[in-house]
């Protein structure tokens, strides 16, 4: 059952409901919303297929930012839809171009054999079928506008697209992570991602107050869905930036800086659970979070080396 012609695809990515991919129908013609691995594209194309709609009728691919989870799929996808424009912000578009540097980037942290294995052997997009979108501009798809506004603080790649027919924002990383396992009485748990290697708490917090002032009625995730309830959301956001920081500036210096980073991080998100009464044990908390919180201290680290800000 799709909102607003809004379809959510799980891309299968690591595990199920952990990475997210959009379709949007609009008027007989459709748009992808980031596109997961290549190992994605064959439950992005039954997605299309379900929706109606045949690869020839897709005018858009809108990926958020290039980090692989979201965009490792895009050349092989874009090979797959005939009539559709690759649209991009301004710093990522290069990297969907000529990938060599994404490669290089993605197999120095993960090693080839896990490399092949996560994402396969990324697809160059041809410059021809790239469209770089500036802050403020809108892409229209059957007369629907989608504005992309520049969103740094997770990536200074990223940009989030605002759908004004449905009030909602598709935010990427931009908008943190939350799993719809750690749903509970009291709503939403959502935590900020600060995967390495280009965390700015400050400009991050700016960027979801951007989108905050737009008063929308739900964010689309990539991890992981549609989620309503901005405002307290948005405020667990803030709350959690500058709580990762101290933990950030405490740990700094340390020799066991990592396993301090990773300990406080842990402890953050099991106090934020137990007050929202996360229907979980820590354990399974830790598990469904483990690689986010392996993640996240490795960006802080990346942070606290560059000299912060």
């Amino acid at each position: 059952m799709s909102r607003h012609g809004i379809h959510t695809i799980d891309t299968a990515f690591q595990r199920d409901h952990f990475d997210a991919a959009y379709l949007i129908v609009e008027a007989g013609r459709g748009a992808f919303i980031d596109c997961g691995t290549n190992h994605s594209v064959p439950r992005l194309l039954d997605a299309l297929q379900s929706a109606g709609l045949e690869p020839d009728e897709v005018d858009f691919l809108i990926v958020t930012h290039v980090h692989l989870d979201h965009a490792g799929g895009a050349g092989l996808l874009m090979q797959q839809l005939p009539n559709a424009t690759l649209v991009a912000h301004p710093r990522a578009a290069p990297h969907l171009i000529d990938p060599a540097k994404l490669i290089a980037g993605a197999t120095a942290v993960y090693g080839e054999e896990e490399m092949q294995r996560s994402y396969g052997t990324l697809v160059p997009v041809p410059e021809a079928r790239v469209r770089v979108v500036e802050d403020g501009e809108t892409v229209t798809l059957s007369g629907r506008p989608l504005q992309s506004i520049d969103t740094p603080g997770h990536a200074r790649h990223h940009h989030c697209i605002w759908d004004a027919r449905s009030r909602s924002w598709f935010t990427g990383d931009t908008f943190g992570l939350s799993y719809r396992e750690l749903d509970g009485p009291h709503g939403a748990f959502i935590l900020p991602t600060t995967t390495p290697v280009q965390f700015e708490p400050v400009a991050l917090k700016a960027s979801i107050a951007r989108m905050v002032a737009y008063a929308p009625d739900a964010m689309y995730l990539t991890h992981y869905g549609r989620i309503g309830d901005v405002p307290r959301l948005a405020q667990a956001l803030y709350e959690q930036v500058d709580a990762m920081v101290a933990i950030a500036n405490a740990c700094d210096g340390r020799a066991d800086r990592h396993r301090c980073l990773v300990a406080g991080l842990s402890a953050l998100y099991l106090e934020r659970a137990h007050a929202l009464r996360v229907p979980l044990a820590d354990e399974e908390v830790e598990r469904v979070l483990a690689m986010d919180i392996e993640l996240n201290a490795q960006g802080l680290g990346v942070w606290l080396d560059r000299g912060r800000p």
